[in-house]
């Protein structure tokens, strides 16, 4: 793989209901991982989505969590485009391009599921994510 641009929902708590719903509508490949598998087992918020990904026979991908605590909710600008794959000068150049005149909301850097990630808001008042995988 080297680059995808796809929409990443939040949703209020549902996002494992929603996803699955999602894959009853697309069909495909539906991965779900929960906060409690990235080492916050005990918290109230364990077994809510921290990340979802459908991957669907037509090519569709479409990823989404639950809003973790403490963070606001709020239908119709919870989506984000999220720009994912492996190829690190590609996606760092996007990242540095899409920060520029914008906010860095989380510095591009390793993260604990071993990837690279960060997240800003551009100059338009966009939300993108970055993703390299094993970076």
């Amino acid at each position: 793989m080297t680059s995808r641009l796809n929409p990443y929902i939040s949703f209020a708590g549902n996002a494992r209901e929603a996803m699955e719903f999602y894959e009853s509508v697309f069909g495909g490949t539906l991965r779900l991982n929960t906060f409690g598998e990235y080492g916050q087992a005990d918290a109230p918020e364990a077994e809510k989505i921290m990340h979802a990904m459908l991957e669907t026979p037509s090519g569709y991908t479409l990823m989404g969590a639950d809003t973790p605590p403490g963070m606001p909710h709020n239908p119709g600008d919870n989506i984000t485009v999220s720009l994912s794959g492996d190829d690190v000068d590609e996606l760092r150049g996007y990242f540095e391009k899409l920060s520029d005149g914008g906010t860095v909301t989380v510095p591009l850097e390793k993260q604990m599921w071993g990837d690279e990630f960060g997240s800003c808001q551009d100059r338009f008042g966009i939300f993108w994510m970055v993703n390299i995988s094993g970076a």
